[in-house]
């Protein structure tokens, strides 16, 4: 990829932050922008303010790619679920709203996949050969997956099951602060049985934590005690506009083939059907 500029946006609960990323040193290249979330957000609600970033940045953006996370499961530009923001987003054509709303095509990615691959290839994981899950600790858990520098998106990993029930409501940052937890209970009552299930269940090779509780670390990563190596993130904050920047560059040489197709389509389609109908649905799209 020759592109060495782009704009990641990064959708949080509380706010919506954006900056100009320069893609060869993993590190914004101007000062970022940071908007309230609306209340309620909305899809149509959310992507106005993502206009007024992209705005703000338009002489330096030109016409560079814009990526944009969102606390979802995103595929093929639909939005599957919504954490901490309004339940609109549960199957909603999220990347058209956005590419209306801007007047210009976006890539729009989960947000744990965004600070997973920006810590693969410029953080605590980077070059790393292996198998990485990147945990984002903070409101929810969020997980990110990347084999040998290739992520898998849409792992939600931090809804496994642990004593009988999901994950997330027991172990995340935000129950240690609810039940407020010390963090030597927090590490060895709930995060080690969190980790524990994840190593047994993919066995990676690395585990970095992220979110804003990493940048306590030292408070609890080394009470766990793993077969895996786990360490604390080093983008911090900026790890999910990194990642969506370089995610946008990644989609113009790997372009989503399957975003024209409906769910109908591929689910009674074979594979070599769904690869030549996603090429004429693409073709279609441009007359």
């Amino acid at each position: 990829m020759n592109t060495r500029y782009a704009l990641g946006i990064d959708i949080g609960g509380s706010g919506i932050k954006g900056a100009i990323v320069d893609l060869k040193k993993g590190e914004f290249a101007v000062d970022r922008l940071r908007i309230p979330t609306p209340r309620p957000a909305t899809p149509e609600a959310v992507a106005a303010i993502v206009k007024q970033i992209a705005d703000h940045f338009s002489a330096e953006l030109g016409d560079a790619p814009i990526g944009i996370t969102v606390p979802a499961v995103v595929t093929h530009g639909i939005t599957r679920s919504a954490a901490n923001i309004d339940p609109s987003w549960v199957d909603a054509p999220a990347e058209r709203i956005f590419e209306e709303a801007l007047g210009r095509p976006i890539t729009l990615v989960n947000d744990a996949d965004a600070a997973g691959i920006a810590e693969v290839r410029w953080g605590a994981a980077k070059d790393h050969p292996g198998l990485v899950i990147v945990t984002t600790l903070g409101t929810g858990i969020g997980t990110a997956v990347i084999h040998k520098g290739v992520l898998i998106p849409n792992q939600e990993l931090g809804h496994i099951e642990m004593n009988g029930a999901d994950a997330e409501p027991q172990a995340a940052a935000s129950v240690k602060d609810r039940e407020e937890l010390s963090y030597e209970t927090w590490a060895t009552e709930r995060l080690q049985p969190y980790y524990e299930r994840l190593e047994f269940l993919t066995w990676p090779d690395l585990i970095v934590v992220g979110g804003g509780v990493s940048k306590e670390a030292q408070k609890f990563l080394p009470l766990l005690k793993l077969k895996t190596p786990i360490v604390p993130a080093h983008l911090r904050n900026a790890a999910g506009i990194v990642g969506a920047a370089w995610l946008a560059v990644d989609r113009l040489a790997n372009p989503d083939e399957l975003k024209d197709l409906t769910p109908e389509d591929m689910k009674r389609m074979a594979p070599e059907k769904i690869k030549s109908e996603a090429k004429k649905a693409k073709k279609d799209k441009k007359k």
